[in-house]
């Protein structure tokens, strides 16, 4: 009575935090679209646009725009290869999972992890089934997982520099007008002071659009880390309870059959 309450009870607890990698994605994006609107609405994205005679910040927009679409496919794509995960694990649990691993069987669901158990077969078949070190073939299974992940590494860090090359930028167009200002000629005085406004509105909503950009894309590429970091657990303790004693049963067969011949 108790094994069969445990196992739908462990199995509902994984869904949810499985399947949550693009829930959170569209929790996080809602709540920054909104806080987009609302700063639209009381008119300080349209300062920092027209204060911005560098247009830094819009390239900065445009580029946390560009990368929010490549972290929705990429979370897209964690999300379905831990839905194949888990399918392979009930095929895998199932009373006849075993016989799947033969070539001769249903193919398991389409994903990285199933390529993983191929090629983790292939292996041991190679090798007269003696006992597999999937070492090698997890970390090919981790880079495959992670793919372009990095590239929101990359674009965080491009996201600071460039608020501080507007930053350099904004002090530049401030500082120019005081080498050759006249105290005694007020109209140059007052021009000058509107050029070294203008720099200090450069230097400042380029720093703060690449601050807000940076950590807005760190958040979501740590939450990609992690649901990548999740799948690639699940196929670990898939692999290690469901598919490597199989093929070392195999192998033991194979041995016992060779001794008794």
């Amino acid at each position: 009575m108790s094994s069969m309450t445990i196992g739908p009870i462990a199995s509902t607890a994984t869904d949810p935090s499985e399947r949550s990698a693009l829930l959170f994605w569209m929790i996080f994006t809602g709540l920054s679209i909104f806080a987009v609107v609302l700063l639209w609405r009381f008119g300080l994205i349209h300062l920092m646009l027209t204060s911005d005679r560098t247009y830094i910040s819009s390239v900065i927009a445009v580029l946390y725009l560009v990368t929010c679409g490549h972290c929705f496919l990429r979370t897209r794509s964690i999300a379905r290869e831990g839905a194949a995960a888990r399918r392979c694990r009930a095929v895998l649990a199932a009373p006849e999972g075993s016989k799947v691993l033969d070539a001769s069987a249903p193919a398991l669901p389409r994903g990285l992890v199933r390529d993983h158990i191929e090629s983790l077969v292939t292996k041991a078949a190679a090798q007269d089934y003696r006992p597999v070190d999937q070492t090698l073939l997890l970390r090919t299974l981790a880079d495959r997982l992670r793919g372009s992940n990095g590239f929101g590494a990359f674009v965080s860090d491009t996201l600071m520099k460039l608020g501080l090359l507007g930053t350099i930028i904004g002090f530049i167009i401030m500082l120019a007008p005081i080498a050759g200002l006249d105290a005694a000629d007020k109209v140059a005085m007052r021009s000058s002071m509107g050029l070294m406004s203008d720099g200090m509105a450069v230097a400042m909503y380029t720093t703060l659009a690449g601050l807000v950009g940076s950590i807005l894309v760190r958040i979501q590429y740590y939450m990609l880390d992690a649901a990548t970091q999740r799948v690639f657990s699940d196929a670990v303790v898939l692999t290690e309870t469901y598919v490597t004693p199989v093929l070392e049963r195999k192998g033991a067969g194979n041995e016992g059959a060779g001794t008794s011949s």
